[in-house]
Parts: structure tokens; C-alpha cells; sequence
């Protein structure tokens, strides 16, 4: 098993990088956030196209040489301690040819996103770099807490994570550890097949999505089935599951946790033993509280549910 790197914690005063590799930001969207990094003692440092605009057939933060020259400057520089995503959206699978990591490698760095962003956190993850699966600078619709960066923060400083939760009807019991890999579950699905896809052996996955109808969720968990997935891991975490469905037909429109998304994995998931946590607070979703993906995770499921790193 290739050996995790985890970036050091970042000394006060240091240089974090906010980069747009994916969808376009307004600086309105996130004045909150990087005036946060300034209270937390950290220097933010903007991408050179963090605001850019281009359009084509999607609004993207720039072209793709322009979101690639930033991500390669933030992921490279020194100066710089840890990189943070503004937003996803879609666009980061334009860049992952193009990474260029040796200076990256060298010196390793936190990068912080989810969403889209779980492209660019399987890339590092290959390449054997931890990231943290956590809220982007840009401040969601549905808001964010403050408990969901302070977690962030705590990360960047050497923290490490425990969770307690309470019991799901769904969840499978059991007593594992494992690597955590995953993200969103479009993304994971994109990748399939890829030399950038996910190694799921012996690993424990983590699924979160937003917006999907029941029939495209079921397509992607259909899909990791067929790939042999379900086969490999030793668990599965699963997030947040919003508006999902039609909006005229799902009662639950506006959910965090859509009951009827989590039955449908769950019937899905029926033939296969590996303990599963349903209900954790991560993805977009209010309360989206991070997750280190690379990291050596011990889940516990039984009448309460422990998760730790």
C-alpha cells in the first residue's frame, strides 16, 4: 500500500491560496470566506483569474488554460501553504491532464474543496497526497456553518477528526478501518474507467450528491456496481443526498438526507456485507463538515455511530 502524505499544519501568518478551477465566482461570494481566512491569522492569496468569466455552454472561472496556469501556480508556489477552491460546479476534469506536480511534490499542501473538486482530490490521492473533502470559500444557498470551517481550520493546524453520530434505520453495523476515498458521487462515477479514477480496494468510500433524478442516482450506483466496486470496498459512508428527484413528485424536496435516494442505495446495497453509515454531515448540505480523504479512518457502527482519523 503507497504510504499517504499529509501536508504540515500551516503556521500563523501563512499563505493560502484561493483558485477557481471550476465555476465563476462574483467577489460578493466570497468576501465572507476570505475575510475568515484573514481573521484566522492566515494570509489569503488570490488567483490570477479567481473572478475571470468565460462562457461556453457553462459558465467557467476562465478557459481552460487560464483555470489550469492558476491551479498550477497555487499547487507549485513556495510561498504558498495550502490551496482552497472557491466553488465546483463543473470544469475540473479539463485540468487533470495538465497538473503539474513537482514542486507540489516536494513540498506537499492541503487542498480544500468537495463537489467538482473531487476529480482534483482523486489526482492527488494517486499520487499519494491526503486533501480534505470540505466547504469551498464561496458560501452556499443554503449557508454554511461556522462549525464547518472551524473544523477546516483545525485540520490546517495538525488536528485530527472524531465524529460521534446517531444511529441510522439503514445503517449496517460493524467494526472496520480503511482509507477513506470518494467525494461526490457524479464525479467518482465520471471517472470510472480512467487511469484518475479511485482505487477501491480495501477502501472505505464516502458518497454525497445534490441534484440528481432517483433514476440517474440509481444509474451511477448501478454503474459502481457493474465496475465491481461494491465487491472491493470494506465500507461506505453516505452524505448528503439534496434536492434530489423531481421537485413536483419528491415530498422531500430540500432534504439534506433524501429518504427515498437513501433507500434506493440501500436496496442496491442489500447483497453486499460491508458495514454502512447513512446521515454523515458532509456535502452540500448546511452542516458540511470535512472529511480527509487519504486518511486512515476507523469506523465503528453500532447503536451510535464513531468515526475517527
Amino acid at each position: 500500500m503507497k504510504k499517504i502524505i499529509f501536508p504540515k499544519p500551516l503556521k500563523k501568518g501563512a499563505k493560502i491560496a484561493v483558485i477557481s478551477p471550476a465555476g465563476a465566482v462574483e467577489p460578493s461570494q466570497l468576501e465572507k470566506g476570505i475575510k475568515m481566512i484573514k481573521n484566522k491569522g492566515f494570509e489569503p492569496v488570490l488567483g490570477e483569474h479567481l473572478y475571470t468569466r468565460f462562457s461556453n455552454g457553462y459558465n467557467y472561472a476562465g478557459t481552460e488554460k487560464e483555470r489550469i496556469k492558476d491551479i498550477n501556480w497555487a499547487l507549485n508556489d513556495k510561498e504558498i501553504s495550502a490551496v482552497w477552491a472557491s466553488r465546483g460546479g463543473y470544469g475540473c476534469q479539463h485540468l487533470i491532464q495538465h497538473l503539474k506536480l513537482k514542486n507540489f511534490i516536494e513540498n506537499p499542501k492541503w487542498y480544500i474543496g468537495y463537489s467538482d473538486n473531487t476529480v482534483i482530490q482523486s489526482y492527488l490521492l494517486k499520487k499519494g497526497v491526503a486533501s480534505i473533502h470540505g466547504q469551498t470559500i464561496k458560501t452556499s444557498s443554503f449557508g454554511v456553518t461556522d462549525e464547518s470551517y472551524n473544523l477546516i481550520f483545525d485540520i490546517l493546524k495538525g488536528k485530527t477528526l472524531k465524529y460521534s453520530l446517531p444511529s441510522h434505520a439503514l445503517n449496517k453495523k460493524g467494526n472496520i478501518e480503511g482509507e477513506l476515498i470518494g467525494g461526490n458521487l457524479a464525479l467518482i462515477y465520471a471517472l470510472l474507467g480512467t487511469s484518475y479514477s479511485f482505487e477501491f480496494k480495501d477502501k472505505i468510500l464516502f458518497i454525497e450528491d445534490i441534484g440528481e433524478n432517483y433514476y440517474a442516482l440509481d444509474r451511477m450506483i448501478m454503474s459502481l456496481e457493474l465496475a465491481g466496486v461494491f465487491k472491493k470496498i470494506k465500507g461506505l459512508i453516505v452524505g448528503g443526498m439534496t434536492n434530489m428527484g423531481d421537485e413536483k413528485d419528491n415530498k422531500d424536496f430540500e432534504s439534506s438526507f433524501d429518504k427515498f435516494a437513501y433507500k434506493l442505495i440501500s436496496e442496491r446495497l442489500s447483497r453486499y456485507k460491508f458495514p454502512v453509515v447513512f446521515g454523515f454531515p458532509n456535502g452540500h448540505i448546511k452542516d458540511n463538515r470535512p472529511l480527509v480523504i487519504g486518511s486512515k479512518t476507523k469506523l465503528n457502527i453500532a447503536s451510535k455511530v464513531k468515526i475517527e482519523w
